[in-house]
């Protein structure tokens, strides 16, 4: 049996307040680091959480995390507000607009790795955050060998793009949306850019295709290159979170599996788990279906997405 390596995951931990079509819930629990570290426990535990949260932050969210096998050590109280998100999304669950952020915490956070997590971690994963806050975890997580992967936004193509290029420089796997992927490369083809993006530095690039799965590329002569289906779902709640934990439970199987250099099958079958992992998050508001999810289950609809994808 491979022995698990272990992982940190940095990023947002959030309120968030989210309008659908057929709800509206408050005070809930949010953010990329969150999201994606639940998501990473499925496949390993502890898993190292590292970000800032305000004197508001509602504490049953933290003691969700902390019993799911999450370590808040990395974690920083602040007597300023929580990072906050307002949105509302359409009839068909595919567009979303923003009413409010809220960056309080968020404005001058200067990210602090826990040194003994640092000196470890085998697995670095940098949910979406600025750039900056992206080389700062980076550079405290000093493991002689580590696999590192990071996510991203629109806004930071906007904003800090050559920020940006400098995290791709140092990382094993990019992982970015398709529209954000056309922004990001200037070119319509999601081939094209899978491609352009390994040029700038990565090893590896999933492209998350929403509804329609993903697209993973890998470095080499051909490049190496596989295109995952999602989740096949009848009911779509919410699906906030659904990229950050598509990312957590990426990171979580490859740190499970033990190796900081795994192999093309490997980088593969993690793409699939993330993909089966996140549909269970849309099927309710926030992490409250991940917060009920067992094994079980999981491995049903692993299972089941199997067989529905072989022909």
């Amino acid at each position: 049996m491979p022995v698990p390596l272990p992982i940190v995951v940095g990023g947002t931990v959030a309120i968030d307040n989210v309008k659908t079509p057929f709800a509206d819930e408050t005070n809930l629990l949010g953010g990329s680091a969150a999201y994606a570290a639940l998501a990473a426990s499925f496949y390993h535990q502890p898993v190292h959480l590292v970000g800032i949260v305000g004197k508001d932050f509602p504490p049953q969210h933290l003691a969700m995390l902390e019993s799911r096998g999450i370590s808040l050590d990395g974690v920083e109280r602040s007597e300023s507000e929580s990072f906050t998100w307002s949105g509302e999304y359409s009839n068909n669950m595919n567009k979303r607009v923003t009413h409010r952020v809220g960056l309080n915490v968020l404005e001058n956070w200067q990210v602090k790795v826990p040194a003994a997590v640092g000196t470890s971690a085998a697995f670095v994963v940098l949910a979406n955050m600025s750039p900056d806050n992206q080389l700062e975890l980076l550079a405290q997580c000093t493991a002689p060998e580590r696999f590192v992967i990071a996510d991203t936004m629109d806004l930071w193509i906007e904003i800090a793009n050559e920020r940006l290029h400098d995290v791709l420089k140092q990382l094993d796997l990019f992982v970015i949306n398709d529209s954000e992927a056309r922004e990001f490369t200037r070119t319509p083809n999601l081939l094209h850019a899978g491609r352009m993006m390994l040029e700038k530095g990565p090893k590896n690039v999933v492209i998350k295709l929403g509804e329609y799965g993903a697209m993973l590329f890998s470095a080499g002569e051909p490049t190496q290159f596989f295109r995952s289906l999602a989740y096949p779902l009848e009911e779509l709640v919410d699906p906030t979170g659904a990229g950050d934990s598509f990312l957590g439970a990426l990171a979580g199987y490859l740190a499970a599996k033990g190796s900081v250099m795994p192999d093309f099958a490997t980088l593969r079958d993690a793409v699939v788990h993330g993909s089966v992992l996140a549909s269970f998050t849309c099927e309710a508001f926030s992490t409250r279906r991940l917060e009920s999810l067992d094994d079980t289950a999981l491995a049903a609809r692993m299972d089941h997405f199997r067989n529905v994808t072989v022909w």
